[in-house]
């Protein structure tokens, strides 16, 4: 059974910090692509950060560039993702998801976790 279990979110104010984990199982985490991928109130799933297998690679929306940094433990079936400077944009339930390619379209993607609240606010 396949699962992505997201934690770590929380409520924050402007300029904090917050480190997002997916632990996940079921399936060979080392060989797929991970994303996180966000959806904010009312609004569409928005496209946050992709991670190539082994790690080495890393790919951003341009809101999240300089500020957020996605990487995984394959050895821990863990993906993380580090977000520094939050904003209150950055409000949104957080999703991890899989797929076993890069590619943005997350309607393609295999497998995704409930979601974790993040919360900017003062």
């Amino acid at each position: 059974q396949v699962q992505l279990v997201e934690s770590g979110g929380d409520l924050v104010q402007p300029g904090g910090s917050l480190r997002l984990s997916c632990a996940a199982s079921g399936f060979t985490f080392s060989t797929y692509w991970m994303y996180w991928v966000r959806q904010a109130p009312g609004k569409g799933l928005e496209w946050v950060s992709g991670i190539n297998p082994g790690g080495g690679r890393t790919y951003y929306t341009d809101s999240a560039k300089g500020r957020f940094t996605i990487s995984r433990d394959n050895a821990k079936n863990t993906l993380y993702l580090q977000m520094n400077s939050l904003k209150s944009e950055d409000s949104a339930v957080y999703f991890c998801a899989a797929a076993s390619r890069m590619t943005r379209a997350t309607t393609t993607y295999d497998y995704w976790g409930q979601g974790t609240q993040v919360t900017v606010s003062s």
